[in-house]
């Protein structure tokens, strides 16, 4: 039975705009995720100025976000530092890989992100990152962009 002969033959729900109504934010190869693994999907909400979660690691797998609303500084190791903004997708790939910044990247209103990890039940979902190992990781760590005063509203 060809598509034509398939549309013809079922009811078709509202006026067809589910057919055009998907968009495609991004793709990423992950990397394998275990049989028993698992997925979790939370929402971070940081007020204004809030400098988010300190340098950590998704030890357990890759994580796949979605800025909702307002802006965030995002720097994973070996990247530049970005202000992401709604509507915006990042990903982490997860395992050793620091992720130094989720904060809100605004002083005047606040950030708010949903973001997907999948996980391997036998790892944690996030590790902190102490001082001693930044110190001995500094390399890895992209040049930081001067920052104008936090509240400014400038980025």
């Amino acid at each position: 039975m060809s598509n034509s002969e398939l549309s013809t033959t079922r009811h078709e729900p509202g006026s067809g705009a589910w057919k055009t109504a998907l968009t495609v934010l991004q793709e990423v190869q992950p990397p394998l995720i275990p049989a028993d693994g698992h997925a979790m999907t939370v929402v971070v909400e940081y007020p204004p100025g809030d400098p988010g979660a300190p340098a950590h690691r998704h030890p357990g797998g890759p994580a796949f976000g979605y800025v909702v609303d307002g802006e965030m500084r995002f720097e994973l190791e070996g990247e530049p530092e970005q202000i992401l903004k709604a509507g915006d997708v990042f990903w982490e790939p997860g395992g050793d890989v620091i992720h130094y910044q989720d904060g809100n990247a605004r002083g005047d209103i606040g950030v708010r992100f949903v973001v997907t990890m999948l996980c391997d039940p036998n790892q944690p979902m996030l590790v902190l990152v102490d001082e001693e190992e930044l110190a001995q990781r500094k390399d890895r760590r992209a040049p930081r962009p001067a920052r104008p005063p936090c509240g400014s509203g400038d980025h």
